[in-house]
């Protein structure tokens, strides 16, 4: 039996100490006191220690089941999916207008990492049912948010988003999903969805599926590409759910991982649809839902790093193996626990520098998001647009190594069933595929969004670290072990991006054959400046007399060793990516 316990403590620091929230512009930070936020985190914390996580194996172990044309959730999912949506978890960040709470997206942000890590399986339904929300919220008419939006914010109604089909992914100007239109308005949607997420279940009256669709006689090719509202029950004029759509499910997926959602393949059968959104503009609204998901994504990463972390903590404490090199730390037992071993601190020490780095690159990112929507910010838009595939693709890469390295720590036990490492790791491994493969991320940040608005937007970056590094420099408490470490790692960067310009017109492959490199070079630097913020915060309140020393001292160990032995990886990346294309491409396909 697995553990989790909501990291409240490091949220609050990064909310109230690093991040300073109360103190912002940005509309509805003033009322995030920390009583108030604390206590959200700390009923969060109970449901999901005591609730849901529980039936994280359970959803493992069972997972979703079809019968007769029903989909069936695991044991306790339903139960505990209704004590979730009267706990007013689902619409927390939600429009007031639609039934939402109307909090910032960071308290989603902090609240979500405890939902993902107890269960991510779970977790998902209501977290793409968001999503869907986002996409009508921003595109709908005031009809469909009428309809649709205030049983999705309570998830009495949930959504999901349809775009894969089994022979395009990426490539979604090769779907074949048709759209005919109506003489009342509406559209008869026929085709075939796969790899759908929460497509159908037993925890809502109803299921509102984003569907993705070619209007016949369209453009070719994506930009022919539509986006359509098609519910699971048609929606009667007084709100109420009516006769059944041409919507059924065709399978669930067999997968890896996240066994309790029920992704499956879904048959549309000349469904009714609506438009959602301009016709042939379809990716323009999906994205809205795709880029809140990639942030979700990232989110997952540091989740399931996270629990897998705690878990790994707990077992070296209590395992005995072997005597420390030092001697005897535990004299009275046949040997002593695996944490006094090294090689156990440095795989402990890996996990615990990053799932502290990205939560507050998450947090901080979130303030980003909060600004581009309350206060129309360009600029917190195009720097987060900047980093959105960073923050999916680095995250999901080094969260999944994490939950590795957890049950690396078991052993030959982390490789057993019961005791849910395993888990862990094919949970997190689906991060790194879902809304975008990290390789499409990497393609994506390197080949768009690096030179988007003139490249200005990494270069507001880069001032970020500059401008932080010009104003500590004379702390000498920071200098060797935080300044200095992320000047270097941030030139680094540069490097990449100005090898980038220099080389990739002349040769676009050179470009793309560091971009997984520079993604995550971009990543470690991130973290690094996290990092280096963070120790100033811990190291400014032990010189005014912090009475809880150890939180700021380890605070400030952890920033150490991920700046000494983590951050030094950019060299590493910089290296692959100035030796250009032309090893990656040596060989002849048939060479293969």
């Amino acid at each position: 039996m697995t553990i989790y316990n909501a990291p409240t403590k490091d949220t609050q620091f990064i909310l109230h100490e690093l991040l300073n929230i109360t103190e912002s512009d940005i509309p509805g930070y003033d009322e995030l006191e920390a009583d108030f936020t604390g206590a959200i985190l700390e009923e969060a914390g109970k449901i999901n220690t005591e609730v849901l996580h529980p039936l994280n194996a359970v959803g493992d172990r069972e997972g979703c089941r079809l019968e007769n044309g029903v989909v069936y959730t695991p044991t306790g999912f339903k139960e505990a999916f209704n004590q979730v949506r009267e706990g007013g978890w689902t619409g927390l960040a939600g429009d007031p207008e639609y039934g939402g709470q109307g909090m910032p997206y960071i308290m989603g942000t902090a609240v979500n990492e405890i939902f993902g890590a107890a269960n991510q399986a779970f977790a998902m339904y209501q977290g793409l049912t968001m999503g869907a929300y986002a996409s009508i919220h921003a595109h709908g008419t005031d009809a469909q948010k009428a309809k649709y939006l205030p049983k999705m914010s309570t998830c009495e109604w949930t959504g999901t988003m349809n775009l894969t089909e089994p022979h395009c992914g990426t490539d979604l100007g090769l779907m074949r999903t048709k759209a005919a239109p109506q003489d009342d308005g509406s559209y008869k949607i026929t085709g075939q969805k796969i790899f759908i997420s929460a497509g159908d279940h037993d925890m809502s009256d109803n299921v509102i599926h984003l569907v993705l669709a070619k209007i016949n006689g369209g453009p070719e090719g994506i930009k022919g590409v539509s986006l359509f509202i098609v519910p699971k029950f048609m929606v009667n004029e007084d709100g109420s759910v009516g006769a059944r759509n041409g919507v059924s499910v065709g399978s669930i997926e067999e997968k890896m991982g996240i066994h309790g959602n029920s992704t499956c393949v879904m048959n549309y059968d000349e469904a009714t649809g609506y438009l959602l959104g301009e016709e042939h503009k379809g990716m323009r609204a999906m994205f809205t839902m795709m880029n809140h998901a990639r942030l979700g994504v990232g989110l997952q990463g540091l989740s399931q790093a996270e629990v897998a972390y705690q878990n790994a903590v707990e077992y070296a404490k209590d395992r005995l193996q072997g005597r420390a090199v030092t001697g005897a730390q535990n004299p009275d037992g046949p040997a002593d626990p695996l944490i006094v071993h090294p090689d156990i601190r440095r795989a402990l020490m890996d996990q615990k520098s990053f799932v502290e780095g990205a939560r507050a690159y998450l947090l901080w990112s979130s303030t980003l998001l909060d600004a581009a929507d309350r206060n129309n910010d360009e600029a917190a838009h195009g720097l987060l647009s900047l980093m959105t595939p960073v923050i999916k693709g680095f995250l999901t890469d080094q969260g999944y190594d994490m939950t590795v390295q957890a049950q690396q720590v078991y052993g030959g036990h982390g490789y057993i069933e019961e005791q849910g490492m395993s888990q862990f790791t094919r949970d997190a491994r689906i991060a790194m595929i879902y809304e975008g493969a990290n390789g499409v991320q990497a393609l994506d940040l390197v080949g768009r969004k690096l030179a988007q608005d003139g490249g200005k937007h990494v270069m507001a970056f880069f001032a970020l670290v500059k401008d932080f590094i010009k104003e500590n420099e004379g702390d000498e408490a920071l200098k060797a072990d935080f300044l200095d470490p992320l000047k270097s790692a941030s030139k680094d960067l540069q490097a990449a991006a100005m090898y980038f310009m220099q080389e990739g017109m002349k040769n676009p492959n050179a470009a793309l054959s560091g971009s997984t490199d520079f993604l995550h070079l971009f990543g470690h630097v991130s973290l690094g400046l996290m990092w280096a913020r963070m120790a100033k915060v811990a190291s400014t309140a032990l010189a005014n007399g912090a009475t809880d020393t150890e939180f700021y001292e380890t605070k400030l160990a952890t920033g150490r060793y991920y700046m000494a032995r983590r951050l030094p990886a950019t060299k590493m990346h910089l290296a692959r990516i100035e030796t250009g294309a032309d090893t990656v491409m040596a060989l002849a396909a048939d060479s293969f």
